[in-house]
């Protein structure tokens, strides 16, 4: 699995890029989809149920509250590096806000899913997964 990106370039030419170049909106943009499909990918591998079902569980796991709090209960076990993408995601100035969410936890959202963009598009799925596992623990919100 921690090839997934190598050969998702390699079969449709894809040039490398040097990750430090992105943008936090762009690392957010992709982190911000990996990660719900990491949760939507556990809420439907824990039984069959109805789309609308699913979408609501889901939402309560990646709400700009739920991915601030998951982040705070993670942030002794990141390490520097992932600490730097995290500040840079969160420091991001934004074109708009979540209607839900406050200033705060919106930006710390958007940390979080720059650093889940940062390890997916550095092919570390394993290391990003066990982070929201124990994030999840954390907070008790396991789905």
């Amino acid at each position: 699995m921690e090839e997934s990106m190598s050969y998702l370039r390699e079969r449709f030419g894809l040039p490398e890029v040097d990750i430090r170049t992105y943008s936090p909106a762009t690392l957010a943009y992709i982190g911000d989809a990996i990660y719900d499909l990491i949760i939507r990918t556990i809420l439907v591998e824990r039984g069959n149920r109805s789309a609308n079902a699913l979408h609501k569980e889901a939402s309560a796991y990646v709400k700009a509250s739920a991915q601030s709090a998951l982040v705070d209960a993670l942030m002794d076990e990141l390490s520097e590096e992932e600490q730097q993408y995290f500040r840079r995601g969160r420091n991001a100035h934004p074109a708009s806000m979540a209607k839900n969410a406050s200033m705060h936890d919106y930006r710390c959202a958007t940390g979080f899913e720059a650093l889940m963009g940062y390890l997916y598009l550095t092919d570390q799925m394993t290391r990003m997964i066990d982070l929201i596992k124990l994030g999840l623990e954390r907070t008790g919100g396991t789905p």
